[in-house]
């Protein structure tokens, strides 16, 4: 990609290192932190963001390089230098910026970061990349992890889970994700949508798994999209249109989706579904239920919302069971790498076990709410055992009226319960999905 910093992008740069940071030193998810780009003009909030994801997406290797080139790290005061510096060596490695404009521009961001120590140093450091760049990267992609970007513990899990299938992975989480959206087929068909893009000059690709879903061979601002704000549409990863298929749900039947916002399979489920359905949506998060809202809004669907606990039904639950239920479990999101690169510098080891005793926690309070004969769909945006197959395996041998409906279908691969999807395969987002119904209690 190639991305010229001119002398308007100066202060995107220096928004960037403001994200960055936000990022890694004080937890906040890149999607949160991005919001400090919107003041900038198009070209500048493009190459702030570019910025932003691309450094993310490679922070290990870059960070790997740089230890390479420092004879001792930053000082934890000076992540702001750090980051600038790994900014100056992702321009260098992946933008194909001219090597003079990324250090000069790289050097002179000193300055307005009150930091005038540090030219000096990162003139040096860059310039020495430049020099020794094929020995520096070799020495430093000896190490996988480095390698391919990803942290060890994660690269442990995953040998541990995939094997073989382990650097597909790893490279698949690099690269940039695609743009899915699906058509709302209760405005008009695919097909009939299709002829809108193409006069609009928007290329596509069909989903092959879903009658609604298109792949964009290039990303487009939703401004673009032929009335998306009236509802034709949403922006919706091809994996994630799979819900509400598999849901199979019939007419008259009351649904709850746990964990809804914000929003996008339950939207879905209303297209997708007879209109004499019961849909409840509720989530534990009010502001990320404002997106739930507003999503139904411009889709002209119409569910229940509400700001509750899946782990407390009691305050909210009605009596009445539910024929289907979803339950989007709150994961590790490794599935989503690709599309959210924050989340290698973000989450630790120890995330897992907390979210793997949530999900149980979650199935074990929410089971009690599905009809008998009725269908629960368990899914994950995760690529990790402990959250999918073996959880829904562990909860299975605790309720002796769970069975799996099996899921038979080409996407994916089957695991010993569930279907799994890996990030990339058939352009699709790493998820998982296990279909539970509840049998009849032998008396």
């Amino acid at each position: 990609m190639q991305i010229q910093p001119k002398s308007t992008s100066k202060s995107a740069r220096l928004i960037a290192i403001k994200i960055l940071c936000a990022v890694i030193e004080n937890n906040r998810s890149l999607t949160d932190a991005l919001t400090a780009c919107e003041q900038l003009d198009d070209r500048d909030k493009a190459f702030c963001k570019e910025l932003c994801y691309g450094t993310l997406r490679w922070y290990g290797r870059l960070e790997g390089i740089l230890s390479l080139l420092l004879q001792k790290p930053f000082k934890a005061k000076d992540t702001n230098i750090k980051v600038l510096a790994l900014t100056g060596l992702y321009q260098l490695i992946y933008l194909q910026t001219p090597d003079h404009a990324a250090v000069s521009e790289t050097v002179n961001a000193c300055i307005k970061l009150k930091r005038p120590w540090a030219k000096n140093t990162l003139n040096a450091v860059l310039r020495r990349f430049l020099r020794e760049r094929d020995a520096l990267e070799a020495q430093a992609d000896a190490v996988l992890s480095v390698q391919y970007s990803h942290p060890s513990w994660l690269v442990e899990k995953l040998q541990n889970d995939w094997g073989d299938e382990l650097t597909t992975i790893l490279n698949a989480n690099n690269q940039r994700p695609p743009m899915s959206i699906r058509v709302n087929e209760k405005v008009c068909s695919r097909e009939e949508y299709l002829k809108e893009l193409s006069n609009n000059d928007i290329e596509t690709e069909q989903q092959p798994y879903n009658n609604v879903g298109l792949t964009l061979t290039r990303a487009t601002n939703v401004e673009h999209l032929p009335n998306f704000w009236k509802g034709a549409c949403s922006v919706q990863d091809s994996a994630a249109q799979l819900a509400a298929s598999l849901l199979n749900i019939e007419k008259d039947q009351r649904v709850l989706d746990v964990c809804a916002a914000p929003g996008g399979k339950a939207a879905h489920i209303l297209e997708a579904s007879p209109n004499s359905i019961a849909l409840t949506a509720i989530d534990i998060d009010e502001g990320r239920n404002q997106k739930v809202f507003e999503n139904f809004k411009r889709l002209n669907v119409k569910g229940t919302v509400l700001t509750a606990d899946g782990l407390e039904p009691g305050k909210w639950f009605d009596g009445k069971p539910f024929q289907r239920i979803l339950l989007d479990a709150p994961c590790s999101a490794t599935g989503v790498i690709r599309r959210h690169p924050d989340i290698k510098a973000l989450r630790r080891p120890e995330d897992i076990a907390n979210l793997v005793e949530l999900q149980q926690q979650l199935l074990k309070s929410i089971w009690p709410l599905l009809d008998t004969n009725g269908v629960l769909l368990y899914a994950t945006c995760s690529i990790l055992a402990d959250e999918n197959s073996r959880q829904i395996e562990r909860f299975m041998t605790q309720q002796a009226d769970a069975h799996e409906i099996s899921i038979n279908a080409q996407w994916g691969r089957p695991c010993c319960v569930g279907r799994q999807i890996l990030p990339g395969e058939d352009n699709m987002d790493g998820f998982y999905y296990a279909l539970i119904t509840k049998i009849p209690k032998i008396t």
